[in-house]
């Protein structure tokens, strides 16, 4: 059976063309930064791979899915316990969660408030968690 570690692209922190855990962070928050940072690539990873079946990709992000709530991918267990120790809602790792589901399932946005839709769910979840 596939699992995340199998679509893994090998990308890491240093290869993002943005900073991760920037040196302008206070070092107390950059392990909370890198938990969600590991937890977005491994989900991106999923539903970008070329050779995973669509079934493969959902049945796999169900599982980072899974982790979030305590039981399924190690990324996704990691980025729990962080939030957890901190209180912090796990929503806007739900949100990009349901964006990579979107990257799954639809292949074209008919009109630009479908496209913020979409936006809403991946880009600013990322921003909205680190702020």
């Amino acid at each position: 059976m596939t699992d995340v570690t199998d679509l893994a692209s090998g990308k890491n922190h240093t290869d993002e063309n943005f900073p991760v855990a920037s040196f302008l962070l206070r070092p107390e928050h950059r392990a909370p930064v890198m938990a969600y940072y590991r937890f977005a690539r491994a989900a991106d990873d999923i539903s970008d791979n070329a050779q995973a079946s669509p079934e493969t990709k959902l049945e796999l992000l169900a599982q980072m899915r899974a982790g979030l709530d305590g039981q399924g991918a190690p990324e996704a267990m990691a980025l729990a316990e962080v939030m957890a120790a901190r209180r912090i809602d796990p929503v806007h790792a739900h949100d990009l969660l349901d964006a990579f589901v979107r990257d799954v399932t639809v292949t074209r946005y008919r009109d630009w408030d479908e496209l913020i839709g979409y936006c809403r769910l991946s880009a600013m979840p990322v921003g909205r968690y680190v702020l």
